[in-house]
C-alpha cells in the first residue's frame, strides 16, 4: 500500500530529477550563450558571462518565486506549466528593466530570445518527465492511497473518477461512512473496504499508512469535525482535500473570499462574451487559416483518393451549433453516398447510447473511409467551419438537431459555446465513451473553460488521433 514514507521518497526523487533538469537546462542555456557570444556586439567571454550569470540568475530567482519547484503541483495538471510560463514572462519583464534601468543593451537578446528558448526547453524537460511518471503510474508505481470520508455515492464516484484517470496517481484503499458499512449491510463500497465510521477517521489513517484523505459531502461531517481532523493529521504528511460538492466547476471560476476568517467559495459565472469571445473567436481564424495552408497538399491528395471511389469528395450535414443555431459541418466523405438513407434500417444495430448512433463496423463506411476515420482525417475540412465562424477549433461535439431534440436541460448548456473540431471527449475516448460521460465532459468544458485549457486539450489531440482509440 506504501503509506507516507514511501510517498515521501518517490516525491523527493521526482523533485530532484526536476530540480536536476531545469538548473542542467539554464545551466547549459546560460553556458552556450556565453560561448557563441550572445549579447556582446563583438565576441567578448567576460561580457557575455556577465550577462548569460544576471539572465540566468534572474531566471532561477523568478521561478523560485513563483514556487515552480513546489512539490504538490509537480507533476499535477497545469498548473505545473502555468507556473512556468508567468515565471518565464516574469523574468523577461525584469530583465528588460534591468537592461533599461542600467543602459545594458547587452541583455536585449537574452529578454527576447534566450529567455524564451530556456522557458520552451524547461517545459520540454517538465513534459518528459510527467510522461516517466504517468508511465510508471499506469504500472501501479508512484501511487498515493486514499482514504474517501463520504456517502456510497461519493466514494463510487472517487473511485471511478480515480481508475479513469490513473495518471493522477490517486488509489482510494479505504472508506468510512456516517455508519461505518454500506446502506446494506455489507463491508465494502465499490470493492473499496469500509473500515469505519466518521469517529474513527484518524486512528485508521494512521494504522493503514494513508496518504490522502480525501472528505466528499457526508451528512454528520460538520465543519468542527474536519477542524479537529485537520489539527489530528498535523505534522503527519498526509495531505488533506475537500470536494466542496461543486462538480466539475473549478479553475478560473473558483475564487476564496473570506468572510471574517471564514473562508468562501465564490463561484463566479462562466464567460461567453465580450473580449473573451473575441480573442477566441480570433485565435481559431488565424489558427485554421494557417492549418488549411499548410495542408493543403493533404487535402489535394485526400480528395484525389476520394474521387477516384466514386461519389463527391466532400460531404455536408446540418448540425446544431452556438445559441442553437443551424449551419452546415462539411467533412471528407467516408461513407457511401446514400448513407444518410441508411440510419433507419440500420437503428437495431446501434451501438451507442442516449441519441447518438454509432456502430464499429459500420457497413456504409468506405475503404478510403475507414483509413480517413481512424486517424480522424475525414473531419479536416471542418477548419473551413471554423475559418467561417460557426466552429471553433476546440468545444463540445456538433450535435444533429435530432440528438439536440432529445437533450434534457444539462446537456442544452453545450449549445452557450460554438461546437469544435476537437473537445474533452476527442481527448477521453470518442465513440468509446457513454452518452453520460460525452455529455459530462462537455459540460466540464462549458464551465470551465480557459485559453490553457483550450491549449491542453489541442496538444492532447495529437496523441488522441494518432492513437486512434474510440475512431470509428
Amino acid at each position: 500500500m506504501g503509506g507516507p514514507a514511501s510517498t515521501q521518497t518517490w516525491r523527493a526523487v521526482l523533485l530532484r530529477a526536476v530540480v536536476a533538469s531545469d538548473l542542467g537546462i539554464v545551466i547549459g542555456v546560460a553556458a552556450i550563450a556565453t560561448a557563441l557570444g550572445v549579447a556582446t556586439r563583438s565576441w567578448d567571454l567576460q561580457a557575455a558571462a556577465v550577462s548569460s550569470c544576471i539572465g540566468a540568475g534572474v531566471a532561477l530567482t523568478l521561478m523560485a518565486t513563483m514556487r515552480c519547484w513546489d512539490s504538490q503541483v509537480i507533476g499535477q495538471g497545469a498548473e505545473e506549466f502555468n507556473r512556468l510560463v508567468r515565471a518565464f514572462v516574469g523574468a523577461s519583464l525584469v530583465l528588460a528593466l534591468i537592461g533599461y534601468m542600467a543602459k545594458a543593451n547587452d541583455l536585449r537578446p537574452w529578454v527576447i530570445g534566450v529567455l524564451p528558448v530556456t522557458g520552451l526547453a524547461i517545459l520540454g524537460g517538465r513534459y518528459l518527465i510527467r510522461r516517466v511518471l504517468h508511465a510508471a503510474r499506469r504500472e501501479d508505481l508512484c501511487m498515493s492511497s486514499v482514504l474517501v470520508i463520504g456517502t456510497e455515492q461519493g466514494i463510487t464516484d472517487l473511485v471511478t473518477r480515480t481508475l479513469r484517470v490513473p495518471h493522477h496517481g490517486w488509489t482510494v484503499v479505504a472508506a468510512c461512512t456516517s455508519t461505518g458499512e454500506a446502506s446494506d449491510g455489507s463491508a465494502t463500497v465499490a470493492d473499496v473496504p469500509v473500515v469505519g465510521d466518521l469517529d474513527g477517521v484518524a486512528r485508521q489513517v494512521a494504522e493503514l499508512g494513508i496518504d490522502v484523505v480525501a472528505i466528499a459531502p457526508t451528512p454528520g461531517w460538520s465543519p468542527k469535525r474536519l477542524q479537529a481532523l485537520a489539527w489530528e493529521l498535523e505534522g503527519t504528511g498526509v495531505d488533506l482535500v475537500v470536494d466542496p460538492g461543486l462538480m466539475e466547476i473549478g479553475g478560473p471560476r473558483l475564487h476564496v473570499a473570506p468572510v471574517d476568517g471564514l473562508p468562501m467559495l465564490r463561484l463566479t459565472e462562466p464567460r461567453f462574451d465580450g473580449v473573451t469571445r473575441a480573442v477566441k473567436a480570433g485565435i481559431d481564424r488565424l489558427g485554421a487559416a494557417a492549418l488549411l495552408f499548410v495542408l493543403a497538399p493533404v487535402f489535394l491528395t485526400i480528395a484525389v483518393l476520394i474521387k477516384r471511389d466514386g461519389g463527391p469528395v466532400f460531404y455536408r450535414q446540418e448540425r446544431v451549433g452556438l445559441n442553437g443555431e443551424h449551419f452546415r459541418m462539411v467533412k471528407f466523405r467516408s461513407m457511401v453516398v446514400n448513407a444518410d438513407q441508411m440510419v433507419a434500417t440500420l437503428s437495431v444495430d446501434n451501438e451507442a447510447a442516449g441519441p447518438l448512433f454509432k456502430m464499429k463496423r459500420d457497413p456504409r463506411i468506405t475503404a478510403v473511409g475507414s483509413t480517413l476515420r481512424r486517424l480522424s482525417l475525414d473531419e479536416l475540412p471542418q477548419l473551413f467551419n471554423v475559418l467561417s465562424g460557426s466552429m471553433s477549433l476546440v468545444g463540445p461535439r456538433p450535435p444533429l438537431a435530432r440528438e439536440v431534440a432529445q437533450y434534457e436541460t444539462d446537456a442544452r448548456r453545450k449549445l452557450l459555446v460554438r461546437p469544435g473540431m476537437t473537445g474533452l471527449w476527442q481527448v477521453s475516448g470518442r465513440s468509446d465513451l457513454t452518452w453520460d460521460e460525452s455529455v459530462r465532459l462537455d459540460l466540464r468544458y462549458v464551465e470551465n473553460w480557459s485559453p490553457a485549457l483550450d491549449m491542453n486539450i489541442l496538444w492532447k489531440t495529437v496523441g488522441a488521433v494518432t492513437r486512434g482509440r474510440g475512431a470509428y
